[in-house]
């Protein structure tokens, strides 16, 4: 096996990869890596200090890539089929907007206003911090939940006409919002309902989900 990705499995941007790979049909090693605080190995091959980084042993022992983004636009040139970014120009361009709208916008909503205060903050020996989870929930992601619910419409994917990059990116976040004991109203957003649910449904996502939620089990969350 030839692939390794170096991160920790509650990781959004973890998760990204790995249904990349799982969709992709990809075997790859997990490593689990604690960034609290970074080894100095992984600063090394992560000078930013974040998961995930991909070794790719075919290219060389020292073939490093991190960031996901970065290791996702690689898979896909490396392994090209299926493809999981648009063909089509605009698609393709709609889809890399809805990847960065997730990694930065989402990401900081989710991670740091809800999963970190509820469910990171317990793993670290620390109360959960409802309030602030509360309030996020209420005041900042109502926000996003009432455009991604006007953007899929009655779509079944993002992004042209197939599951691409747009809706791991996405759907990926709100795994974690679930972890944390979250989720969107069905009543108040049908389409965002049924389009995660679908989602989170495919083999490659319901594997990681599966996992997860037995490891936040052994962890009393």
């Amino acid at each position: 096996m030839t692939l390794t990705v170096y991160g920790a499995s509650l990781s959004p941007f973890v998760r990204k990869v790995r249904v990349f790979l799982a969709e992709k049909g990809e075997a790859y090693k997990l490593e689990q890596v604690n960034i609290f605080p970074a080894p100095d190995w992984f600063v090394e091959i992560s000078p930013l200090k974040r998961i995930p980084v991909l070794r790719d042993e075919s290219v060389g022992a020292d073939a490093t890539l991190p960031d996901s983004s970065a290791i996702c636009g690689y898979l896909e040139k490396k392994f090209p089929s299926p493809a999981l970014y648009p063909a089509e120009a605009f698609a393709n361009g709609k889809a890399l907007w809805y990847e960065e709208y997730a990694d930065s916008d989402l990401a900081g909503a989710v991670g740091m206003g809800v999963f970190r205060p509820m469910v990171v903050s317990r793993l670290m020996g620390k109360e959960a911090d409802k309030a602030t989870a509360d309030k996020t929930f209420t005041e900042k992601l109502s926000g996003n939940f009432a455009w991604l619910e006007k953007e899929i419409g009655e779509k079944e994917f993002l992004a042209g006409h197939a599951f691409s990059i747009a809706d791991i990116s996405v759907a990926t976040h709100f795994v974690n919002l679930n972890h944390a004991g979250y989720r969107p109203d069905a009543g108040a957003y049908p389409n965002l309902t049924r389009y995660l649910a679908a989602i989170h449904a495919r083999p490659s996502f319901a594997a990681c989900i599966e996992e997860e939620t037995g490891l936040l089990k052994k962890f009393g969350l």
